[in-house]
């Protein structure tokens, strides 16, 4: 029986993956906040591994709430980049301290994986993939992961304003669409998200 139910602490600052998350658990009944909201801090992600990261945040959440949370770790890997970025996703979004105010530029960082591409050739390999790692944490400790995984080709210049982070310049694979180019339904259908969410929802609701 899932112990799933009621509140439900979704560990992100991001309003667009708290949106998401929120979507995906509507029909569940799942009333989701986020550590946001709550005023939890954000902790030291310190893990190399999507799983180590998705972990850290979840259990931080759940300790400092005492309500059990979701957390998600997700991030692109670029086949000609080695896998880059990859569990450093968000850090290639970060801008200096000389480029503007604190937070995170995505367009700067799709700007620099193109231009990394670039380098390579007219002929370079733009294979990606998302991965998405679901961690669920309980106060008395217990925890569950689940995996998912989107695969596609990357475009440029970007296209859409549907979606965030890397969105408008996934392409998923069988489509002409970029990520930011479908509608949030769309989007959660085959997103390396909902193949993450398919899985937790499988185990925790039988579904």
């Amino acid at each position: 029986m899932s112990r799933l139910g009621g509140k439900l602490v979704i560990a992100t600052h991001n309003a667009g993956k708290l949106k998401e998350i929120s979507a995906l658990l509507a029909p569940f009944g799942v009333e989701c906040i986020s550590a946001g909201a709550l005023g939890l801090p954000e902790p030291v992600e310190s893990g190399t591994t999507f799983v180590e990261n998705a972990l850290i945040k979840a259990r931080a959440a759940a300790e400092a709430s005492g309500i059990v949370s979701l957390a998600d770790d997700s991030g692109l890997s670029v086949t000609a980049l080695g896998g880059r970025p990859g569990v450093y996703t968000a850090d290639w979004a970060e801008r200096q301290r000389f480029e503007g105010p604190p937070g995170r530029d995505w367009y700067m960082a799709m700007g620099k994986v193109e231009g990394l591409l670039c380098e390579q050739g007219d002929d370079v390999d733009r294979s990606c993939w998302f991965s998405c790692v679901l961690a669920l944490a309980w106060p008395d400790g217990e925890t569950a992961v689940y995996e998912g995984r989107a695969n596609g080709t990357l475009t440029w210049p970007p296209r859409g304003a549907m979606g965030f982070g890397y969105d408008p310049v996934f392409v998923p694979l069988g489509e002409t669409r970029t990520f930011a180019e479908h509608d949030p339904e769309e989007k959660h259908a085959i997103s390396h998200r909902a193949d993450a969410f398919a899985k937790l929802v499988k185990d925790q609701f039988g579904g």
